[in-house]
């Protein structure tokens, strides 16, 4: 069943004037209930401007965004609501921070939500435990924090709605290695335990690769490609000609095929590479 539906979705900015530009035009998808979508694209193609358009912070020049069946925009007295259920983590969400304490910030949410004082508190914790945001720092101004906690902060805010549709648009930005791995496993472990839909817009095609389920491509405010992981991957030349790359790990095993070797070329993780280097491995008999 879809989650999200978009049609026709086209943005212009500055209708009428001088100024005038297409960022989205004519965007047609949809993404089933519970998927992951890793949405990439070289910077200035649209990403953005799209992902904005689905909690309703931007408003179609001509088009649709469904939720669930329902124009999310048929209603408009009803947008706010809409935004508890389609959550957006913004790059650098810390920047927008602003409580005296850890837990008022998290709280934040759930409590323009009009939920009662223990549901809150509940969300909270659940929350602040999900992204790894200890008790022991709930007291604490944000501004004290390291700027990977403040980050994991920020998206325990939004978590703390628990909405149904969570996007995230580079939420590692200017994350080392560790921290990266870590708010994306967060991100991870919050869509299995909630069976949350997932878009998450990145650079990074290992991150997309490793957590995404489908592939949404974008190029001049179009779609260039969508398809699974695999579908997409596998495309490397049509990537190349888009500025992308295949992950690493993908270019690796193209050139040891093309050097002879029995290895498979759909490798798009590094977890699927060491799996495929042990079976010819074991094939060969150097390991058992």
């Amino acid at each position: 069943m879809s989650r999200l539906e978009v049609k026709g979705l086209t943005h212009v900015y500055s209708k009428g004037t001088p100024f005038e530009r297409t960022a989205i035009e004519d965007l047609n998808f949809t993404v089933e209930s519970g998927g992951f979508v890793g949405i990439i694209g070289h910077t200035g193609s649209g990403k953005s401007t799209m992902v904005q358009h689905l909690n309703g912070l931007m408003k179609p020049t001509s088009g649709q965004v469904l939720l669930d069946g329902k124009d999310i925009w048929e209603k408009p007295e009803e947008i706010r609501a809409l935004r508890f259920r389609v959550g957006l983590v913004f790059q650098y969400p810390e920047y927008q921070l602003f409580e005296e304490t850890v837990y008022k910030d998290i709280s934040f949410g759930p409590r323009n939500m009009g939920l009662e004082e223990r549901e809150i508190d509940a969300r909270v914790r659940e929350a602040a435990l999900l992204c790894g945001v200890g008790d022991e720092l709930l007291e604490r101004s944000p501004f004290e924090l390291s700027g990977g906690q403040r980050r994991r902060v920020a998206i325990a805010g939004v978590l703390a709605m628990q909405p149904e549709v969570l996007i995230m648009d580079e939420p590692t930005a200017g994350l080392d290695p560790r921290g990266r791995d870590e708010i994306l496993s967060h991100v991870h472990r919050y869509h299995e335990q909630r069976g949350a839909t997932v878009l998450l817009v990145s650079h990074s095609m290992e991150d997309v690769a490793r957590h995404a389920t489908s592939v949404l491509v974008m190029e001049h405010g179009k779609i260039a490609m969508h398809g699974s992981v695999s579908e997409v991957f596998s495309r490397g030349e049509r990537l190349s000609e888009l500025g992308l790359a295949v992950p690493q790990v993908t270019a690796v095993f193209a050139r040891l095929a093309r050097a002879g070797l029995p290895v498979p070329t759909d490798v798009f993780t590094v977890e699927q590479g060491e799996a495929a280097l042990r079976r010819l491995l074991r094939e060969r008999g150097v390991i058992s």
